[in-house]
């Protein structure tokens, strides 16, 4: 589910941040107020709203009733960052490929999201975290056992008749291992993108 959140955000994020960061149109600042804007709204605040569109489109209890809201709740932020990189981008680089042929779709795929990796790798891993950890939404949007994740299980160990101490450590394990294996395969790129920019020459 995380991954899944993860692929949408990027690739929704990054074409609406190619778009923000590439063109001029009317309303453009209109539109990055509203993104900030959204970010000052607490996730709890969208609780009702978002549980009565995803009964309404019957998707409680399945694995797109947490996909989607953490999805749309990551999107501003990933949005955000990625067209903040993109702005960077010289246009000299944009011209050339205009010269070779390329259209806005190419562009995109074989430009901008390349010389773009490590904004994608920052907010991925950001992203990822926000999205596993979220507890919350596991526990209002999802009733039954084999769609919970992991990280519901961690809630059910302690109990008003005590703790397991070794189920909670084998617990935690599972529950930590995912994350630490993606950040250690795309550390090189987040301290690329988290330094980049910072000096220039």
């Amino acid at each position: 589910m995380s991954g899944g959140t993860v692929l949408f955000v990027l690739l929704l994020g990054g074409l609406a941040a190619y778009v923000l960061s590439r063109f001029t149109f009317a309303g453009k600042r209109f539109i990055y107020s509203v993104l900030y804007a959204t970010l000052l709204v607490p996730a709890f605040a969208t609780v009702v709203p978002v549980y009565e569109l995803l009964i309404k489109t019957k998707l409680v209890n399945t694995y797109w009733g947490l996909i989607l809201p953490q999805t749309a709740g990551n999107l501003t932020f990933a949005t955000l960052v990625i067209a903040g990189y993109m702005t960077t981008i010289a246009k000299e680089l944009e011209e050339a490929a205009f010269m070779d042929g390329c259209n806005r779709w190419q562009m995109f795929l074989k430009i901008f999201m390349p010389v773009s990796r490590p904004a994608f790798a920052s907010v991925s891993i950001f992203v990822f975290l926000w999205s596993y950890n979220d507890l919350f939404s596991a526990l209002i949007f999802v009733n039954k056992e084999k769609v919970r994740p992991i990280v519901a299980l961690l809630n059910e160990i302690s109990s008003q008749y005590g703790t397991d101490f070794g189920l909670m450590a084998t617990a935690v394990t599972l529950t930590v291992l995912p994350i630490l294996v993606i950040y250690l395969f795309i550390s090189k790129f987040i301290e690329k993108g988290l330094t980049e920019g910072a000096v220039k020459g």
